[in-house]
């Protein structure tokens, strides 16, 4: 994940369609953005000239914006910066083919590239249109197994009001069988502590039960590797910072998500929390049985 500076004067928003652009300008808008959709290329410098528009403008373009052209976005977009000396970052919003095609399916809307042909075929000449602007992205967001609240809290750690540390800390929880987290920055397998899932009396329960914590703390292992974990990240977060980084996200996996994996996020959040940062924390796969 590449990160950009919060609070830009301008942010470029495109993606696939179906991914989520219009929920995205949304949320930016309840983030304090003036939001404009479907621009024409034509009309992109006159909306990024000083004063002609608020400080934070988010402007939407993808295939339906009239005149588009990856190559001639980018070329605009690369002018402007050299003009204004300021940095555009160009948000993209991604999803899998797969949940794409369920999405067109389940609301019975066709994608704009396949009127009259498959929506696979669709969406393939879609990515290939919009590969350009993929590459020069400033964020990628991958809106598969993400929903508007993610999406809104991840969209405020990019370009949302700076906190004080000047660093968001996001750390979620997750289960291996269920795939990573594609929006971690770090992640780390605490498949080798003890799983308490062979504890019958334990099994129905989470890392946030007390018993489940005590037990896992009970593996020798464990407070070695939440030492040497928070020294590190002490250095890292430091060194992000310094670097001008504004948002990072932290996972810890187990096998299902259930127990420690759970438990170690829990931790990590209040160790964040007793050393200053700014940090939320989700459980990714603790409803998944």
């Amino acid at each position: 994940m590449t990160d950009t500076s919060k609070s830009p004067q301008i942010l470029l928003v495109t993606g696939v369609s179906g991914a989520g652009k219009s929920s995205a300008l949304k949320a930016l808008e309840d983030l304090g953005f003036e939001a404009i959709d479907n621009v024409p290329i034509s009309l992109l410098r006159r909306l990024v000239a000083p004063g002609e528009f608020p400080d934070n403008t988010a402007i939407g373009v993808d295939i339906r914006t009239r005149d588009f052209d990856a190559q001639a976005i980018l070329t605009e977009v690369d002018t402007l910066t050299s003009k204004g000396g300021a940095e555009i970052p160009l948000l993209f919003i991604d999803c899998d083919d797969d949940v794409l095609m369920r999405r067109y399916e389940e609301t019975r809307r066709r994608h704009p590239l396949a009127q009259d042909r498959p929506i696979a075929d669709g969406i393939r000449h879609e990515r290939g249109l919009m590969e350009p602007l993929r590459k020069r992205a400033t964020v990628i967001m991958d809106t598969t197994d993400m929903s508007l609240g993610d999406m809104k809290r991840s969209l405020d750690g990019h370009f949302g009001t700076p906190d004080e540390d000047g660093l968001s800390v996001f750390v979620t929880s997750f289960g291996y069988r269920n795939g990573l987290p594609r929006d971690a920055d770090l992640v780390f397998d605490v498949r080798f502590l003890k799983n308490p899932h062979y504890d019958l009396d334990l099994r129905p329960l989470t890392g946030k039960d007390d018993a489940v914590g005590d037990y896992i703390k009970t593996d020798p292992a464990f407070a070695l590797f939440f030492q040497r974990l928070t020294e590190l990240l002490d250095l890292l977060l430091e060194r992000y910072q310094a670097e001008g980084k504004s948002y990072l996200t932290i996972a810890l996996g187990c096998t299902g998500g259930h127990h420690r994996s759970v438990f170690v996020a829990r931790s990590l959040e209040n160790w964040l929390d007793e050393h200053g940062h700014a940090v939320q924390i989700r459980h990714r796969d603790l409803d998944k049985r």
